[in-house]
């Protein structure tokens, strides 16, 4: 499971990390079908509000920590709404391209359970009791 879990992380961060490039220097074009009016007018949205920046900020960002294996769970943690939006976004409006998305979350899956014991307060039913 350990080198899985290295694998995954090689792959995810590799591809966050091109992706996230992708976003400012558009060196992939990338094919797909036709989009719908609303896809199209929600990526217009993001464009111009130029939250899409911010999110291949993001993917860039944690896609470097991956590689390096630096803050891995931070990373994690960031990565996890970026990989929401583009499995929900795919699932809902351009079904196209829905299997890239799940592929990363496979990955992030098994990245975060080779790092599970870092996220274990999280799990807990009760919080441990503060001292002031």
């Amino acid at each position: 499971m350990r080198i899985a879990g290295l694998l995954a992380r090689i792959l995810l961060g590799l591809m966050f990390t091109v992706f996230g490039l992708n976003g400012f220097l558009h060196f992939l074009h990338m094919k797909g079908g036709p989009m719908s009016p609303l896809a199209m007018q929600y990526m217009g949205a993001i464009a111009q509000s130029h939250m899409i920046e911010a999110a291949f900020a993001v993917q860039l960002v944690t896609g470097l920590m991956l590689l390096a294996g630096v803050f891995v769970p931070l990373a994690l943690v960031l990565l996890g709404p970026v990989l929401g939006n583009i499995l929900l976004f795919h699932l809902t409006m351009a079904p196209s391209g829905v299997l890239n998305g799940l592929v990363a979350l496979l990955l992030w899956l098994v990245v975060f359970w080779s790092v599970r014991s870092s996220f274990a307060g999280l799990f807990r039913v009760r919080a441990p009791e503060l001292r002031g």
